[in-house]
């Protein structure tokens, strides 16, 4: 029986209590106090642009595939190492997916990869900052700027993570590219069960986000007094969570620095103990670059082969600890494999990823003496592997 599981959502203790505000307020359909309250938030916090709370992070990557107007043919560049909403968001589109190579000494997107790729049909690139860690986001924004693309971030791990520029600016992640999505999944460090939400930091899509978000029309316009009705003006779908929803999103975020705090101190803990001679000749640790910083989303360690990772899954299991892999890599998934043919590109950086990397539990109520344990536990394959 698993005894420690690789996440638990933690509830702050207000959750019930806004919930229960939201309800007796009478507004409960999306769109009110505390969805402006966790809006306002993240804009004032982060320096974002204007932010819209979805159902899930996988409506904020379609909201975005929308509002850069995807057309059948269009090309979006994209990890292989990511979840299937990064590229299914796009696909349902009509676009087609263009994957890049994980970097040698991190699962995210080999950033001197993508110039290759572009073609006089691409459209995005989508940078997914993996494990909170970002990607080089100076030279996605220059091949930006060169080749006249849109960014879209996906930030679903990087909640309150960030990136100093070379121009020493440090900014969140979310905040660099035309478009960002984050997730407030519950395996997430700020949840609220399902949810998610989209930034729009390019000013030129702010009004029509607002519309596609409304289900294509001008309602919060109307609202707002600007127009005397409102109608059906643009495409766009249910993609407003409810009151509810925020209501418990707002109880987390008002203890988001405690939070932060704690996990920081687990992934520390995590590091320090596997950090020994012993262990470490035997897998690799996470790499922070000198420009990115660690919101301790992932503990990851990547083991020498696919053996050794299942070696230790199974011995902790046996202890009551549940470890996890994590993606398989979308270019080897059967629904890209039934529309691609000829795929001869080298993704062999990301073909060990998806071979050899292990997620360890991490959440807030971890104890480190179950940190000590796992240590141990992978300590014993060591010489095994």
């Amino acid at each position: 029986m698993v005894n420690i599981p690789f996440n638990k959502p933690y509830l702050t203790g207000n959750e019930i209590k806004y919930i229960e505000e939201a309800v007796k307020s009478g507004k409960i359909s999306g769109n009110g106090d505390f969805t402006k309250k966790c809006q306002n938030f993240f804009q004032e916090r982060y320096d974002f642009g204007k932010c819209f709370l979805t159902s899930s992070c996988t409506d904020a990557l379609e909201m975005a595939a929308i509002l850069l107007n995807i057309q059948p043919g269009d090309e979006v560049i994209i990890p292989s190492y990511t979840f299937v909403s990064t590229a299914n968001a796009f696909v349902l589109r009509g676009a087609k997916i263009v994957f890049v190579d994980s970097r040698a000494d991190h699962p995210g997107m080999d950033e001197e990869s993508i110039e290759a790729l572009i073609t006089s049909k691409t459209k995005v690139i989508v940078p997914v900052h993996y494990a909170g860690i970002a990607c080089d986001m100076d030279k996605i924004m220059e091949l930006s700027r060169k080749y006249n693309l849109a960014v879209v971030e996906d930030a679903a791990h990087a909640i309150d993570s960030f990136y100093t520029g070379k121009d020493g600016v440090k900014r969140a992640l979310g905040s660099i590219g035309d478009l960002a999505t984050f997730s407030f999944h519950e395996t997430k460090n700020i949840i609220s069960g399902e949810g998610g939400m989209l930034v729009v930091n390019n000013n030129n899509y702010q009004k029509r986000a607002e519309i596609i978000w409304e289900k294509g029309t001008n309602r919060s316009a109307f609202f707002r007094g600007e127009v005397d009705k409102y109608n059906w003006v643009d495409i766009g779908s249910s993609f407003l969570p409810s009151e509810v929803t925020a209501a418990f999103l707002w109880a987390q975020l008002e203890n988001l620095d405690r939070i932060q705090s704690k996990r920081l101190q687990l992934w520390k803990k995590y590091y320090e103990v596997l950090n020994s001679e012993d262990i470490k000749h035997t897998l690799n640790l996470p790499v922070i670059p000198k420009y990115a910083t660690n919101n301790a989303h992932i503990f990851y360690v990547v083991t020498s082969n696919i053996q050794h990772r299942d070696e230790i899954i199974q011995r902790l299991k046996s202890k009551g600890i549940l470890a996890v892999f994590h993606y398989i890599s979308l270019h080897e998934s059967p629904f890209y494999r039934s529309k691609v043919k000829d795929e001869n590109q080298n993704f062999s950086n990301l073909e060990r990823y998806t071979d050899c990397l292990l997620r360890l539990p991490l959440f807030f109520e971890l104890e480190p003496e179950i940190i000590d344990q796992i240590s141990k536990t992978i300590d014993e394959t060591a010489e095994i592997f």
